[in-house]
């Protein structure tokens, strides 16, 4: 595992979790609104695997759980041994994922050494490699690791990060359809806090959010604005 970054404590990143926040270096997306792209690109403060479970022992019965996010962390050799002993050590274990690994999720789901997983959901299919920034990009993999998480019997969320220039109602029509039946989705409006892969793009606006939120309640469960 190449651990990028530690958070010590967070009580709003793993629901109903207090936990840490792991993030993992290297990504096989470029999305152009991506806030983590120092990650994306490998930088970040190399912390090792060592220190990293020192910290957790110390920290048992005072942190409840552990978010591994990135980055994109099913990249990462080991990841599924990673989760496995976090869990060992006692804690649950949230995975944040583009989606594009099913192979590595299917495995990390037979082996039970997830407790929640959120994955995030670019846009429409017509729109998915642009919004992904990765030419040819298999929407398959995408379709497979949704299907994968509503039928894994693990906890989980959608996510959609919405991007003015990416997003339009057309696509959450789209996206709803997709992901009929979930159990939950959020929608985050991208704020520019500098470093993205790509400068000059803007947030929704209020009623365009809540719009959003409309069309996808009539396919998902819970649909709620970030």
């Amino acid at each position: 595992m190449v651990i990028k970054g530690l958070r010590k404590l967070t009580l709003l990143d793993f629901p109903d979790k207090v936990a840490c926040i792991v993030y993992t270096g290297g990504c096989n997306f470029r999305c152009p609104f991506c806030q983590n792209a120092v990650l994306v690109e490998g930088g970040g403060e190399y912390v090792s695997d060592e220190e990293f479970f020192a910290f957790l022992k110390e920290r048992k019965g005072r942190l409840d759980g552990v978010c591994i996010t990135g980055g994109e962390p099913l990249i990462q050799k080991g990841i599924a041994e990673f989760a496995e002993a976090c869990k060992y050590l006692g804690y649950a274990v949230k995975v944040d994922t583009n989606g594009y690994m099913p192979d590595v999720l299917e495995d990390m789901f037979k082996r039970k050494c997830l407790d929640y997983v959120a994955m995030d959901v670019k846009n429409s299919a017509p729109k998915y490699a642009l919004t992904a920034g990765l030419p040819g990009l298999d929407i398959s993999r995408i379709n497979r690791s949704i299907d994968l998480i509503m039928n894994s019997g693990v906890d989980y969320e959608f996510r959609t990060t919405v991007v003015k220039e990416f997003h339009d109602e057309n696509d959450f029509h789209e996206i709803g359809k997709r992901l009929k039946g979930a159990k939950r989705c959020y929608l985050q409006k991208f704020r520019d806090e500098g470093g993205t892969l790509m400068a000059g793009l803007t947030a929704p606006a209020d009623a365009e959010m809540s719009k959003y939120s409309e069309i996808l309640s009539a396919y998902v469960d819970e649909v709620n604005i970030r």
